[in-house]
């Protein structure tokens, strides 16, 4: 693949390729992961939209003899709109790359211009659970991300409520447990008492992802709680089966334990948590998948002065989750 000639539809085609194949590079951990349910927003459709859940009462009722039955109960839970983020980056190919056989730069920066959006978008999915026990943050942009449910409160919160009742309840572990035997079956114990529908009915919902950051101790300690095939806590343990075994499709979300600029935050190292992708409030809207542009004769894809071709990635999306009811989760480091 010849990058060197000076022929603008053929370099054009191979800078494509790169660009693609930069995208195939990037580890779309939490994308990926179900926790985010993923959907194609159309173009000319607005620059908001709007999600919202709805709830049927659980349970029938006594219908006497000759009797009308009752009419199910529907309430309709909060609402969260969703604002249009579009993201741009550009680089430049000079003359001098592109006449000169300097192979390795020009490869490197088309392949690098496909990770960029990807990544972004990565990065804002993530700190959605990174900076999820506040009702806000504010992103590399300078731009301030309202973090709240429909409810007014944060993502992780000990006092959520809801539409049709005044039950309110919590999803953040209490005492905020590193992971554990035992504070695992704290935020079962969480999950079996504290998730309700909008009536305040309690709800059986299959939690399915145990997710946590890349910090090797806590995916150690995971991963030997769902892996082994016994007891973790037993010397000897011939004959005892590991009741975790196999519960929990673990994800590891790389850029959990990051600040703002996606740098390293040891703070949140110990942070994991249970969700069901089943029952995921948390959209991903894809209105512009992540594409390149290119220069091409007679638009201003060339810089007049420098020789210089310009390529640039573009991307929009919406974020937008609208309750916690569906998620669990712990600081892992003993907050209050």
């Amino acid at each position: 693949m010849e990058l060197s000639t000076i022929g603008l539809a053929d370099f054009v085609r191979n800078a494509t390729i790169l660009f693609l194949k930069g995208i195939d590079m990037v580890p779309e951990a939490m994308r990926n992961s179900g926790l985010f349910r993923t959907e194609t927003v159309a173009q000319n459709t607005g620059n908001t939209k709007e999600y919202s859940e709805i709830d049927l009462e659980s349970y029938a009722r006594k219908k006497g003899q000759g009797e009308q039955s009752q009419r199910a109960k529907v309430q309709q839970g909060y609402t969260k709109v969703s604002h249009l983020k579009r993201i741009a980056m550009e680089i430049g190919i000079t003359y001098e790359m592109r006449t000169q056989n300097k192979y390795t730069d020009v490869v490197a920066r088309l392949t690098n211009l496909g990770t960029m959006a990807a990544r972004r978008m990565e990065l804002d999915l993530t700190h959605r659970f990174s900076f999820g026990t506040a009702a806000s943050y504010v992103d590399m942009d300078s731009d301030t991300v309202d973090l709240t449910m429909g409810d007014g409160l944060a993502l992780f919160h000990v006092a959520h409520t809801v539409r049709g009742s005044g039950v309110t309840y919590r999803n953040r572990l209490a005492g905020n447990a590193a992971f554990s035997k035992s504070s695992l079956e704290g935020m079962e114990k969480l999950i079996v008492e504290q998730t309700i529908n909008q009536f305040g009915e309690k709800m059986t919902m299959p939690f399915d992802v145990l997710f946590s950051s890349d910090d090797p101790n806590t995916v150690n300690t995971i991963m030997t709680e769902l892996n082994s095939t016994a007891s973790t806590t037993v010397q000897l343990n011939q004959g005892v089966v590991n009741v975790n075994g196999g519960k929990y499709r673990h994800v590891i979300l790389p850029l959990l334990a990051t600040d703002k600029n996606g740098a390293v935050d040891n703070s949140k190292a110990t942070y994991w948590g249970l969700a069901s992708t089943m029952f995921s409030s948390a959209y991903l809207g894809v209105h512009e998948a992540p594409r390149m542009k290119s220069p091409s004769e007679g638009n201003n894809g060339e810089e007049f002065s420098t020789d210089d071709w310009n390529f640039g990635v573009r991307a929009g999306y919406f974020i937008c989750i609208v309750s916690g009811i569906w998620v669990k989760f712990s600081s892992g480091d003993a907050a209050p």
